[in-house]
């Protein structure tokens, strides 16, 4: 049978004093801290926008992509004024956007494809029918 080995107590005066001084760390750190900028959304969110307009996008999602241009222009701004929270989320939605654009973009532009491709196989069918004799 294994035996129980006691484990050290604090006393209360310690554990008053330990749990002060962990309270004023924590306090310290958080005031100390100032929010950064938030960098990285800001520059994932220039890059979707770049990666949109070199596929011409706003040919397809022009509204889309306007809206990303907006909010990471506001985002932006937001960091100027140091609102780093809403600057953070201005910058993924404008991220988000941009992503969207180039989405529906992608669907437009597979669509028009799909669409000659149809025009194509239909002209093919007629042709054939009409070296065959056959009528409609």
């Amino acid at each position: 049978m294994a035996h129980a080995i006691p484990l050290p107590t604090a006393k209360p005066s310690n554990r008053i004093g330990l749990a002060s001084l962990f309270s004023a760390l924590l306090l310290v750190g958080g005031c100390a801290s100032t929010p950064q900028p938030p960098t990285l959304a800001l520059h994932a969110a220039e890059q979707a926008i770049a990666g949109a307009e070199r596929a011409n996008v706003a040919d397809y999602a022009s509204v889309e992509l306007s809206a990303a241009r907006d909010k990471l222009s506001a985002a932006k701004s937001a960091v100027q004024a140091e609102k780093m929270v809403l600057a953070q989320r201005l910058a993924q939605e404008a991220r988000a956007d941009a992503e969207l654009a180039s989405a529906r973009a992608e669907v437009a532009k597979a669509r028009v494809v799909n669409e000659q491709m149809q025009k194509g196989t239909d002209t093919l069918k007629l042709e054939m029918k009409r070296k065959t004799g056959e009528q409609k």
